[in-house]
């Protein structure tokens, strides 16, 4: 498996991400485990995760998705230095959204015990917190980076002002700054990132995981009219995408299916691997088999009449 740099980060991870937000919600715990080991078998290494994954679960109160992951890495079928864990923090687990320095204080030791682990791979911002000061959020997530209980930070949802912003803010206050970035990203939803963002993140050498890769499983080309969605744990992300440029996607999807044999999901994350700036995209699977087919776009090639296909199908 060829590794990509994350950016300064120091960490290297697979191409592919494995999104943990379904663990507990669309995968239940043995699910979960299976495609986990089935993940890292087949050479991949890092785990996508938040606090409040699970959350919207009914009967759930969040930290579902941590907990599991934390129950499959104490299994130690793989070993933890192998595994690298991404979380986030400043989700709305009760009191609101919010990157106060003493909330992130006590929050890591809530994921760290979910987790059972006694450090964090890679520690996120998940939301802006206008009322919080990027100095405070970045001071707190220095002293965590002191403590050894996380390893690298990043931040979630920034637009490229923000971003900015806060790597004045680092330099004025002598910490750490944000080395990754999680932006959505994928065929459909492109303009929060395509542009002054991805350009920001090149000159800067930030690592960019891109989540919702799939358009919440609307890229995989299994929903195709409004009827497809009904009933699905999907349904009211999904249905948002079956317009007229939802469908100029699939079927140009198609064109590439008919011309390379793949499925429609390991295209949408093989265009994602070639944009400027992406490290690796976040994707999620439900069973084995989705699994095995997100693992494929890894070692397919589009060309570059694919890829133009691609972007004009899915220009705003």
């Amino acid at each position: 498996m060829d590794m990509r740099r994350l950016g300064k980060t120091g960490l290297s991870i697979a191409p592919i991400v494995l999104g943990g937000n379904v663990f507990s919600w669309t995968a239940d715990e043995k699910t979960s485990f299976d495609i986990l080991d089935a993940f890292f078998d087949a050479g991949f290494n890092t785990i996508d995760t938040a606090d409040v994954y699970g959350a919207w679960v009914p009967g759930n109160k969040g930290g579902e998705s941590e907990e599991i992951i934390g129950k499959w890495l104490k299994r130690g079928k793989v070993s933890r230095h192998k595994a690298v864990v991404v979380t986030k923090v400043g989700s709305d687990m009760g009191q609101g959204k919010t990157l106060k320095e003493t909330y992130i204080l006590k929050a890591v030791e809530d994921s760290l015990r979910r987790l059972q682990t006694d450090y964090i791979d890679l520690y996120l911002s998940h939301w802006p917190d206008e009322n919080t000061p990027y100095e405070e959020t970045l001071g707190a997530f220095a002293k965590l980076k002191q403590q050894g209980k996380i390893r690298a930070i990043g931040c979630s949802n920034l637009d490229a002002t923000q971003l900015q912003a806060s790597f004045d803010a680092a330099e004025r206050a002598g910490v750490p700054r944000y080395d990754v970035i999680q932006p959505e990203y994928n065929l459909y939803a492109r303009a929060s990132f395509e542009g002054p963002l991805a350009d920001l993140c090149v000159k800067e050498d930030i690592g960019v995981i891109t989540y919702f890769s799939l358009a919440a499983g609307f890229l995989s080309g299994k929903y195709r009219t409004k009827a497809d969605t009904e009933g699905r744990a999907r349904e009211g992300r999904v249905a948002q995408y079956l317009d007229d440029k939802g469908l100029r996607i699939l079927a140009a999807l198609d064109k590439v299916v008919a011309e390379t044999g793949a499925k429609p999901a390991e295209i949408a994350l093989a265009w994602l691997l070639r944009k400027k700036g992406v490290t690796a995209p976040i994707a999620s699977a439900t069973s084995l088999s989705q699994l095995e087919s997100l693992t494929k776009s890894v070692t397919l090639s589009l060309s570059d009449d694919a890829m133009a296909l691609l972007d004009r199908a899915g220009a705003a």
